[in-house]
């Protein structure tokens, strides 16, 4: 999609306060966190929650409450937001103070050597402050600035340079170097990519001519100032480091990674996740010999991959899912929790006071002034407010809109007026369609893979927006363009996963299939889950307990239409009882899938040659009123068996999408004429299932 594909909110500032401190809120102030973020930006060495929190408090020193409350919601704020790094009991480290001072690798690209450039891009990530864009990242060599320059090509150039951020981003990312890129995207079609954009480059030809640069040379990076994103390079020649220390680092930095997803998960961001891992890996992982986090990721790991987590991309344990979960989990929740808040946060609506307080402005620009049906697009019926919880929101609603009315302009609002509300709807749809799906009687193995989870993005980039727009100063036009761009990204996903929803309970129905809610886990069925690791290709079905692997692996090969030529066995993460596995450490086969839930077995491996890697996941579901086999949900195309693994699976696919018909006609060669990425028909998957026998 040609569009920035989300807009990144920070948080508006409310306006409605009295005495600094908002009527109905007992959490920090807004000057308040802004302290706190400046003195995390200069805190270059630890700190105690107390000295942060001082900061803070000196900011509205007339409030009543203790300095322990303020240290109680900073470290509520560190722990939920994942700001700082907890270093012991009673000290904390700021990004600054881990990453200052540290070094890490770039390593030029033959493109970038022959052009006599190097794209800052994604190069510095974590290293970097990310409140600072790349192009405005200073690099010096040998103590002088290097000079910096307009590179002009196609975005798909450019991609590569932006993807650690998250392929999704790239766009974004692009479309900021400056006014001109902005403009091509927002001035292409919506679903293609503007023909020509320009960044910002290092004009390092003097340094390559200087020092004789080959591919395989390096720059070791030294960053000099964290919080302005001041660096220094240095060249270190292709042989400089030996591979054993190369692997040392290798082997240092994929565990780092594994602590960061056992402990944070999928955490909010790619960048996110990386800072975490470079905290974990300590002293080893920011010092040299090291790969460049690129090369690491992308060519030298074989145990960690980029892999799809809703609408976004994650980093992730290689072929493995990222788990799925039933609820809205908003990571840009307020964290010191205002009774507003706590009330919403309680019926699973996870927006901070000044999401509310947008519902408002939007209210006063519709001419609303019923508070019950102002409260209900905040919180929709389906999220079951009660009684004593709606009369303090309504009785919210009514003093805030009082107070807001005083200054609200709907002269000065109609640019920004009507993308509110549509991103107030599109925020209320998201609760609405969440909280009707946990009220309703529905089996959740009927549902598309992470429903939830692109629920919960949709509705943490909607109150983001809301968030920005919480604000009496309207927003410039470029502002609210790329708001109303992000917007009509987001509804088009809306809309997509609301279809795949309607698609799986029709084809729910249609199978004549029905469910018996039982809290016994004996029934005769089991919803599975099937997916391609490293992949958006998934299928959803129900099958007998009574199936042994062999079943199982029959109809792996019937929903993926693969032959069965490559060898293949099924496998656990970890060794349980020896009588389940053969010889060569795999499950046997004529293991059941009821023996599996006997051993509380819910996740195993399907290893298909020596490049595809399939999660299985089985979850109880009722006992069901069918005679065979059935898929119940699933999207995108398989891969051909052919083709050598994920990564060149979705290079093939990004060359359908490009304009070289070479680079086409090799993928179609490959994929098969006619291939489309996002076609499942759900129908030819039951008519395939159809011979598998119980």
């Amino acid at each position: 999609m040609a569009g920035m594909l989300f807009h990144s909110g920070t948080r508006g500032r409310a306006s409605v306060v009295k005495n600094g401190v908002s009527a109905y809120s007992q959490g920090m102030t807004p000057d308040q966190e802004d302290a706190l973020y400046t003195f995390l930006d200069e805190a270059g060495t630890a700190f105690t929650l107390r000295e942060a929190a001082l900061v803070t408090w000196k900011i509205n020193s007339k409030d009543s409450r203790r300095l322990g409350r303020l240290q109680a919601e900073i470290a509520n704020l560190f722990n939920n937001r994942r700001i700082a790094f907890p270093i012991d009991e009673t000290k904390w480290l700021s990004r600054r103070g881990l990453f200052e001072g540290a070094r890490f690798v770039i390593s030029p690209t033959r493109t970038e050597l022959l052009n006599g450039l190097l794209i800052p891009g994604h190069r510095c990530v974590p290293f970097a402050n990310p409140c600072v864009p790349p192009y405005d990242y200073n690099f010096c060599w040998k103590g002088k600035p290097v000079a910096v320059s307009e590179v002009e090509g196609s975005p798909e150039e450019f991609y590569p340079f932006f993807s650690v951020y998250g392929e999704e981003y790239a766009p974004q990312y692009i479309a900021q170097e400056n006014l001109g890129s902005e403009l091509a995207y927002y001035d292409a079609d919506p679903f293609d990519e503007p023909a020509e954009v320009s960044i910002k480059a290092l004009d390092m030809r003097g340094v390559y001519r200087e020092e004789a640069f080959v591919p395989g040379d390096r720059f070791l990076v030294t960053i000099l100032d964290w919080k302005l994103c001041v660096f220094e390079l240095e060249r270190v020649p292709a042989d400089a480091w030996n591979d054993d220390s190369l692997k040392e680092w290798m082997s240092a930095a994929e565990k780092a990674f594994f602590e960061s997803f056992k402990n944070l998960g999928p955490g909010s961001t790619i960048d996110e996740q990386i800072a975490w891992a470079y905290f974990y890996g300590g002293k080893r992982m920011m010092d040299v010999p090291a790969y460049s986090l690129e090369d690491f990721l992308y060519e030298k790991t074989d145990k960690i991959s980029v892999t799809y987590f809703g609408i976004e991309s994650r980093l992730w344990y290689a072929g493995k899912e990222i788990p799925d979960y039933r609820t809205l989990r908003g990571v840009k929740t307020q964290t010191d929790e205002t009774p507003v808040e706590r009330i919403l946060l309680k019926h699973n609506i996870p927006v901070s006071e000044y999401v509310v307080q947008s519902y408002l402005r939007d209210a006063l620009y519709r001419d609303e002034t019923d508070a019950a049906r102002i409260l209900e697009r905040i919180a929709p019926p389906s999220c079951g407010i009660n009684n004593w919880d709606s009369e303090y929101l309504i009785a919210y609603i009514t003093d805030t809109l009082k107070e807001l009315r005083q200054t609200y302009s709907l002269f000065t609002d109609q640019k920004a007026g009507p993308v509110r509300q549509g991103v107030c709807e599109l925020h209320t749809a998201a609760i609405e369609l969440a909280g009707r799906l946990r009220r309703e009687s529905i089996d959740y193995s009927i549902l598309p893979k992470h429903t939830f989870v692109v629920l919960s993005q949709i509705q943490i980039y909607t109150s983001g927006i809301l968030e920005d727009l919480d604000v009496e100063e309207e927003p410039s036009e470029s502002e609210l363009a790329s708001i109303d761009n992000s917007a009509e990204d987001m509804l088009e996903i809306f809309e997509e996963i609301r279809e795949l929803i309607d698609r799986s309970r029709d084809a729910f129905r249609q199978t004549n299939l029905t469910l018996v809610k039982d809290d016994d886990d004996s029934q005769a069925w089991r919803a599975v889950q099937i997916s391609i690791g490293g992949t958006d290709v998934w299928r959803r079905l129900l099958l007998p307990r009574s199936f042994d692997l062999t079943s199982v692996h029959s109809v792996i090969l019937r929903i993926f239409s693969w032959s069965g030529l490559l060898p293949h066995k099924f496998t656990l993460d970890y060794m349980t009882d020896d009588e389940m596995f053969d010889s060569e450490n795999g499950l046997k086969e004529t293991v059941t899938i009821g023996d599996l839930a006997a051993h509380y077995l819910n996740e195993i491996n399907y290893e298909y040659g020596e490049r595809w890697n399939v999660k299985i996941i089985f979850s109880p579901c009722g006992d069901a009123n069918i005679k065979k086999p059935v898929c119940v949900a699933g999207e995108n195309a398989p891969p051909p068996e052919s083709i050598e693994g994920p990564l060149r699976f979705r290079r093939f696919i990004s060359a359908l999408e490009a304009d070289d018909a070479r680079e086409k006609e090799i993928a179609l060669g490959e994929l098969g004429e006619g291939f489309e990425p996002d076609s499942f028909d759900m129908d030819e998957c039951n008519r395939r299932l159809e011979k598998t026998v119980i």
